[in-house]
């Protein structure tokens, strides 16, 4: 099948992020296509906004460090519309043990995070470059600001997303010129992740990083949102960057 509407890939979509730019992707004119690993309620429910804001879509399960399902994923987007125009490469995960203990990171627990973070997301990338390429598309990877600069996360997150970085820059070197690979690196975001990450001081640390940014608040999913559908769809001579969306946090400590 084949259609003349672009269509974008985003993968990890079932909430926070992937949701918001499913949803702004779909109201900026795509089709989208829905990745999801777990929850297929909130894939549903994404899903759903993304049609109310006249988007078709598609549902695909599959874990990105699976390399035959996101195979099959991609041939699923081009026997279902025929094209791939963009691609938010957005599916990552996390640990909950904590930075300064050491003994207890397992091997096997630092190799999790890396294989969703950063090996699913170059298998993504890969099973979706014929198809990129012949639209001209464009990608954008959801990188962190503790990639760029040391924060209180997981050891393994952390160091997964300075790969993200790299692994954008890279990317953006041997996909030129046909494909553009850019990244968003979003400082203290609200919502559930960072719920999770900070548990009972949630309130309290994000309100006090609010008032340490020049903006007076800390990034949304839809802010990240804004900032991948323009690096995606415009900004035609720009590729190979880190875009940090913090409020002017990281540039006025």
């Amino acid at each position: 099948m084949s259609q003349t509407k672009k269509v974008a890939l985003i993968t990890g979509a079932s909430s926070g992020i992937g949701r918001a730019a499913t949803v702004a992707l779909a109201k900026a004119g795509f089709d989208v296509a829905i990745n999801y690993s777990g929850n297929e309620a909130g894939a549903k429910e994404t899903a759903r906004l993304a049609e109310e804001a006249g988007a078709k879509t598609t549902l695909f399960r599959c874990d990105v460090s699976d390399d035959a399902g996101v195979r099959a994923m991609l041939a699923h987007v081009e026997s279902v519309y025929g094209r791939l125009d963009a691609l938010v490469n957005n599916a990552g995960t996390t640990t909950t043990i904590r930075p300064k203990d050491f003994d207890a990171m397992t091997a096997e627990e630092w190799d999790r995070v890396f294989a969703v973070n950063v090996r699913g997301m170059f298998q993504v990338i890969r099973a979706s470059v014929p198809m990129l390429k012949a639209s001209g598309g464009s990608i954008c990877n959801t990188a962190s600001i503790v990639g760029l600069r040391p924060g209180p996360q997981p050891l393994p997150y952390a160091t997964s997303k300075a790969a993200v970085v790299s692994l954008t820059k890279l990317m953006a070197l041997n996909l030129g010129p046909e494909i553009r690979v850019n990244a968003v690196a979003p400082g203290w975001m609200e919502g559930e992740w960072m719920e999770r990450m900070l548990k009972d001081k949630y309130d309290d640390l994000m309100t006090r990083r609010a008032k340490a940014t020049p903006l007076r608040r800390c990034v949304t999913a839809e802010d990240v949102a804004e900032v991948q559908v323009n690096l995606l769809t415009s900004n035609r001579f720009v590729t190979g960057e880190i875009i940090v969306i913090d409020g002017g946090f990281a540039a006025s400590t």
